[in-house]
């Protein structure tokens, strides 16, 4: 019996390691061609449109401009009112976000209500970010009778929630269910096994969502448009009208000043830079969290 078995093994040790038939191998070469030939193919428009955006705008970078509002000819006011838009979004959305994740990953797994809060935040990922202005238009600066950052933090704020909700949600329900167990058998309740334990070691996929939320709104032009509008110059407050880069894009891509015109081009390398910047720290956590 053992013999037969040793046999067995040995066939099945010689099979593994004999060589593929050439159909394979041709095959293999052939399907890994195609998909080296796509990836390039989809990475040209990619490629090319940061190699013009670099060719006409790295010559118009400056120091100053960092420093300078838009009708001085730079973009400082730009940068800090998408910072300022950007962090009200996420003061607003990330912990209503978070905790509704753990509501729908550790609460209310037979609640009816589950299914259509995740419904809704599904359908609220694909909703066109224009739409989203229009809403908080209607919600904040129609209210308030004034175009302010805070308006456009509220139209970020509705983008970002979404993305932190499934993320979260998600991420929770990676961890092992033996953890939760675990907690319990240690006398731990059921609150503290969610917030001590569960949370605690999702918090690399949480903070990943949070991320990729920031990176997306960061970049939004319409929900802006229709809530902090625009400012040539230094903002006054957080209830007037606030500059940002994508606005800042989008207004000055015609202005026949060759000022204006380069401004734009540099403002778009100062865009990218920071999208990057916070995709690439994403990544990062994302490595992180494999590594662990």
């Amino acid at each position: 019996m053992s013999g037969s078995i040793q046999s067995e093994t040995d066939e099945l040790a010689t099979e593994l390691c004999s060589p593929l038939p050439r159909e394979r191998v041709i095959f293999t070469y052939a399907m890994n061609a195609i998909a080296f030939a796509l990836t390039g193919l989809a990475l040209i428009p990619l490629l090319s449109i940061l190699w013009e955006i670099l060719v006409r705008g790295i010559s118009g970078l400056k120091s100053d401009m960092f420093v300078k509002a838009v009708i001085d000819n730079g973009f400082g006011n730009a940068i800090l009112g998408t910072i300022i838009i950007v962090l009200i979004g996420a003061i607003l959305s990330i912990p209503t976000g978070i905790m509704t994740g753990i509501f729908l990953a550790e609460f209310s797994q037979t609640n009816p209500i589950t299914e259509l809060v995740r419904f809704i935040s599904s359908i609220l990922t694909g909703v066109p970010s224009i739409v989203v202005g229009v809403f908080a238009y209607g919600v904040i600066v129609l209210v308030t009778k004034g175009f302010s950052a805070i308006a456009g933090g509220f139209a970020l704020a509705v983008i970002m929630l979404p993305v932190i909700i499934l993320t979260t949600e998600e991420s929770l329900k990676l961890i092992p269910i033996s953890q939760r167990l675990a907690s319990a058998a240690l006398g731990g309740t059921r609150f503290q096994t969610i917030f001590r334990i569960v949370v605690t070691a999702a918090i690399p996929g949480i903070t990943t969502g949070i991320l990729l939320a920031v990176a997306r709104a960061a970049g939004e032009t319409a929900p802006l448009i229709f809530t902090a509008l625009f400012s040539l110059d230094w903002s006054e407050g957080l209830l007037s009208p606030t500059a940002s880069l994508p606005v800042l894009i989008f207004n000055l891509y015609n202005d026949p000043d060759p000022e204006k015109s380069q401004l734009v081009w540099t403002t778009s390398i100062v865009l990218l830079s920071l999208i990057l910047c916070v995709s690439i720290l994403s990544r990062l956590v994302i490595r992180q969290r494999r590594i662990n």
